[in-house]
C-alpha cells in the first residue's frame, strides 16, 4: 500500500514545488514591463529586445515535450533539482548581462531550466496526496499558476521603476537556492526512479533536428523583415535549414522505435486539430502580453508600475474562472462550449483592443483586458481536455506535452509576427499621415501656429507626433490581427469531437497526465 507524506512534510513539499513553479511563471511575465528599459540600457531596438522573450519561449518549446523522457531517464528528483539549479544560475547571469545577445543566450539557458519546473512541480504536488484528495492538489496548483503570471508584471514594474532592471532576474536567486535546498531535503525519489537508464534509448537525432528546426525558423521569423526576407542569403539558408530540421524531425519521430516526442499520437482522437487551436491560443496570449506593455510605455507614457497594475486587476478574474472551468470539466462537461466562447471573446478582444488612442487611461483598457483574460481562461483547460479526447490514458502525457509545445511555439511565432507586422504597418501609416501634411492644409497651419510658427523646432515636434501616431496605429493593428487569427479558426470547431463523459478512472488518469505534462 502506497504511503503519502502528511503534516509538516507535506506542507514543505507543496511549498517547495509551488515556489519553484511560481518563480518560473513570474519570470515569463515580469520581463514584459521591462523591455523598454532593457532596450535603452543595452542599446537595442524594441524589435531586437523581443529576443529576450522569444529565446526563453524557444527553449521551452524544445524542452517541454522532452520533460517526461528526461525525468524518466535521469530520475524525477535529479532532473527537477538540476532544472532549479540551471534556472537559478542562468538568472544570475541574465542580471549580469552587459549586451543584448549575452542576455538572450542566458535567457535561453534559463528557459531550458524553467521548462521542467511547471510540469514537474505539479506532478510532485500530485504525488504528495492520496487519490481521494488529489482534487485539493489540483486546486492548490491552479492557484499558483494563476497568481504567478498575475503578479509578475506588477513586481517587474516596481523593481524597474525603483531599482535597476537586472533585479527582475536577481530576485530569482534566493528563491531558487531555497527551492534547491528544500528539494534535496524533502522531495523523495519515486520507487525505481532513475534506475532504468540502461533500458532507455536516447533519440539524439530527434533532439538535434528539433533544435535546428525550431531555432532556424524563429530566427527567420524574427529577422526576416529587417533582412529583406529572401533577398538575404542568410534568411534563405536558414529557411532551408528550418524546413530540413522540421521535416526531418517529423520523419524521425514517426519512424524511430524510441522517439523523444511520439508524434504518432497526433493521428489519434482530435489532438491534431486541437493543436491548431492551441497554436492560435499561444499567439493570442504571448502577442498581447508583448505588445501591450511596449505600446503603453512608448506611446501612452505609462510607467512600468502603471503598466503592471493595469494588467493586474483584469487578470485576477482568471483566479476565479480557472477553478470553475476545471470543476465543470471534471464533472464531465463538454469542452466545446468553453472553447467556442473563449474564441469569440478573443475575437472581441482583438477588434475592440484596436480602437484605442494615445490618451487612453488604465481603466479604458480594462474592458479589453477583461475580454482577453476571460477568453484565455476559457481556452486553456478545455483545450488540454480536448487534446486527450479519444486517446487512452497511457497516451495522455505525450498528447498534453505536444499540445503545450505547440502553444509555446505559437507564442514565439506571435511575438515574431508582432515585430514584423508593426514594422510593416508603421511604414504604411507614416506614409499615409505624411501625405496629409501639404502646404495650405488649414489643420497643418493651425498645428504649426500652436507650436510657435513654421520653425525647425515646430517641424521636429510635428515629426515626432507623426511617428508616435504611426506606431500607435501599428500596435492597434497587431491586436486586430490577433482577432483575425481567432476568427479564422472559429469554423474549425466543427472538427472537434464532442467529448464523451469519462469514467472516474479515466478522469483520474487524465488529471495525473496533466500533472506530468502540463
Amino acid at each position: 500500500m502506497a504511503s503519502y507524506p502528511t503534516g509538516f512534510n507535506r506542507a514543505i513539499i507543496v511549498a517547495t514545488a509551488i515556489s519553484a513553479a511560481i518563480m518560473e511563471l513570474i519570470d515569463t511575465t515580469i520581463v514584459n514591463v521591462a523591455l523598454n528599459e532593457m532596450a535603452g540600457a543595452l542599446g537595442a531596438t524594441i524589435e531586437d529586445i523581443a529576443w529576450v522573450v522569444t529565446s526563453y519561449a524557444i527553449a521551452n518549446v524544445i524542452i517541454i515535450p522532452m520533460t517526461s523522457f528526461l525525468a524518466e531517464y535521469f530520475g524525477r528528483k535529479n532532473y527537477y533539482l538540476t532544472s532549479i539549479i540551471i534556472f537559478t544560475i542562468a538568472s544570475y547571469f541574465c542580471g549580469q548581462a552587459t549586451s543584448l545577445w549575452e542576455l538572450v543566450v542566458w535567457r535561453f539557458v534559463q528557459g531550458v531550466g524553467g521548462g521542467a519546473l511547471l510540469s514537474t512541480s505539479q506532478s510532485i504536488i500530485f504525488d504528495a496526496f492520496p487519490p481521494e484528495k488529489r482534487g485539493i492538489a489540483s486546486g492548490i496548483f491552479a492557484m499558483g499558476i494563476i497568481l504567478g503570471p498575475t503578479f509578475g508584471p506588477v513586481l517587474g514594474g516596481v523593481i524597474v521603476e525603483n531599482y535597476h532592471w537586472s533585479n527582475i532576474f536577481l530576485v530569482n536567486i534566493p528563491v531558487g537556492i531555497l527551492a534547491a535546498i528544500l528539494t534535496i531535503l524533502f522531495i523523495a525519489k519515486k520507487e525505481g526512479e532513475g534506475t532504468r537508464k540502461h533500458l532507455i534509448t536516447i533519440d539524439y537525432l530527434g533532439i538535434i533536428l528539433l533544435m535546428v528546426g525550431v531555432g532556424s525558423l524563429q530566427f527567420v521569423l524574427e529577422k526576416g523583415e529587417s533582412e529583406d526576407w529572401f533577398d538575404s542569403r542568410l534568411i534563405t539558408s536558414l529557411s532551408l535549414l528550418a524546413a530540413v530540421g522540421m521535416i526531418g524531425f517529423i520523419w524521425r519521430e514517426l519512424t524511430t522505435s524510441h522517439p523523444v516526442v511520439d508524434l504518432r499520437v497526433m493521428g489519434k482522437g482530435t489532438l491534431g486539430v486541437t493543436t491548431i487551436f492551441s497554436f492560435v491560443a499561444g499567439i493570442g496570449l504571448f502577442t498581447a502580453m508583448f505588445v501591450y506593455p511596449v505600446m503603453v510605455q512608448r506611446i501612452n507614457g505609462y510607467t512600468p508600475t502603471m503598466t503592471g497594475l493595469s494588467l493586474l486587476w483584469p487578470t485576477l478574474i482568471g483566479v476565479f474562472m480557472m477553478p470553475i472551468v476545471g470543476r465543470r470539466l471534471s464533472a464531465g462537461a463538454s469542452p466545446l462550449p468553453f472553447i467556442i466562447t473563449g474564441i469569440c471573446l478573443m475575437i472581441a478582444f482583438g477588434f475592440y483592443g484596436g480602437t484605442f488612442n494615445a490618451d487612453a487611461s488604465q481603466w479604458q483598457f480594462f474592458p479589453a483586458h477583461m475580454l482577453r483574460v476571460l477568453g484565455i481562461s476559457l481556452l486553456q483547460l478545455p483545450l488540454t481536455n480536448q487534446a486527450v479526447a479519444g486517446l487512452t490514458p497511457k497516451e495522455y502525457p505525450n498528447a498534453i506535452a505536444i499540445n503545450n509545445m505547440i502553444r509555446q511555439l505559437g507564442g514565439a511565432f506571435g511575438v515574431a509576427l508582432a515585430n514584423n507586422f508593426v514594422a510593416i504597418r508603421y511604414a504604411q501609416h507614416r506614409s499615409d499621415l505624411v501625405s496629409n501634411l501639404y502646404p495650405g492644409n488649414p489643420l497643418l497651419t493651425e498645428r504649426l501656429n500652436a507650436m510657435g510658427g513654421a520653425t525647425m523646432r515646430a517641424y521636429r515636434m510635428l515629426e515626432l507626433a507623426v511617428d508616435k501616431q504611426a506606431y500607435m496605429l501599428s500596435y492597434l493593428d497587431t491586436f486586430r490581427i490577433v482577432g483575425v487569427f481567432f476568427l479564422l479558426i472559429l469554423p474549425l470547431v466543427v472538427m472537434l469531437r464532442q467529448k464523451k463523459k469519462k469514467s472516474a478512472e479515466e478522469i483520474a488518469a487524465a488529471a495525473a497526465a496533466m500533472a506530468e505534462a502540463h
